[in-house]
């Protein structure tokens, strides 16, 4: 019996403020691959995120962000997790200390996004 094979998987998340979501994406190495801006706007609605392998697509939710409900995790893999995190705070974020459990030995912190998504910074 032939199963289904993904070829591929990209997390598209629901946020408040494209723009907003853009400009932190950025600073974890994201840049714009694509936008949609409808006719008569200026600000876009979704956009196309990319940084190496990582994809990511943004979109404006159709209603309140309730950042209690986010319950997605996104894993982000880095080179060097004390350097991430270092440059972050640098840029003013808040990311948690790194931990290293069983699973991650190279070390791992948390960082929420704008509208609350869970974001793991790990290094394998």
């Amino acid at each position: 019996m032939t199963t289904a094979r993904t070829r591929s998987l990209v997390a598209f998340a629901h946020v408040a403020d494209v723009a907003r979501s853009i400009a932190f994406y950025a600073d974890l190495g994201f840049a714009v691959k694509n936008t949609v801006v409808p006719s008569g706007k200026t600000a876009p609605i979704w956009a196309w995120l990319e940084s190496e392998d990582a994809n990511l697509m943004v979109g404006t939710a159709s209603g309140p962000i309730d950042h209690t409900q986010q319950a997605v995790l996104f894993y982000l893999y880095f080179d060097n997790i004390a350097d991430t995190r270092a440059a972050l705070v640098a840029r003013g974020h808040a990311p948690s200390e790194i931990k290293y459990p069983f699973y991650m030995p190279g070390g791992e912190c948390r960082l929420e996004d704008p509208d609350g998504y869970v974001l793991m910074l790990a290094q394998i």
